[in-house]
């Protein structure tokens, strides 16, 4: 079981990344955002309660990230094989669970890719994501938001992976192709 972290602030290109990661390694992808988006248009009570803390910008709670991580493990066949996370851990909390989870399926996090990017840039493609797709969370107010929650809940585990001896820093400016290469030098070895 291979098992890979993608890592970075909103707009910082993890989604992107992640389905190159998925074609080239060929593991299962869960990507919380759009599980959760998903719960939001099917108006599922989850959905609900996930909307009041996403349309302000805020980290929905652990207990429910993790309840739906740990549905996604057992339940999906496909997780067999090894999982790209995306969007998750985003605390420390959620990360020490993600760790025990993975620990009692005989599992680690094998690989944290951590992709860095300066909040101008990050602000600027969350604004034309916005422009293109209609995404609602993707305004000025909320944007700003989710970079400060980021900074101060989120960016901690920076420091988390490393000491875990798993966090590989890749620059995220530049083209998607370029920024995978890098990812691909750091994971090849270790897939």
């Amino acid at each position: 079981m291979f098992n890979i972290v993608v890592f970075g602030a909103p707009g910082s290109g993890k989604g992107t990344q992640s389905e190159k990661l998925i074609e080239r390694y060929g593991i299962h992808h869960i990507s919380t955002g759009e599980v959760l988006r998903e719960q939001i248009k099917n108006q599922s009570e989850l959905g609900k309660t996930a909307e009041t803390y996403i349309s302000k910008g805020h980290l929905i709670p652990d207990e429910l990230m993790i309840k739906i991580l740990a549905a996604e493990l057992d339940h999906n066949p496909l997780a067999e094989k090894g999982v790209i996370f995306d969007g998750f851990p985003r605390t420390l909390r959620q990360a020490v669970e993600l760790n025990t989870m993975l620990a009692a399926r005989g599992a680690k996090v094998d690989a944290v890719i951590g992709l860095e990017v300066e909040d101008a840039e990050l602000m600027e493609r969350m604004l034309e994501r916005g422009r293109r797709t209609g995404r609602a969370d993707d305004t000025p107010e909320t944007i700003a938001n989710r970079l400060e929650v980021y900074h101060t809940q989120t960016k901690p585990l920076r420091d988390f992976y490393i000491a875990q001896g798993c966090y590989h820093a890749i620059p995220g400016s530049g083209s998607i192709d370029d920024i995978f290469a890098k990812i691909s030098t750091e994971l090849d070895p270790l897939a």
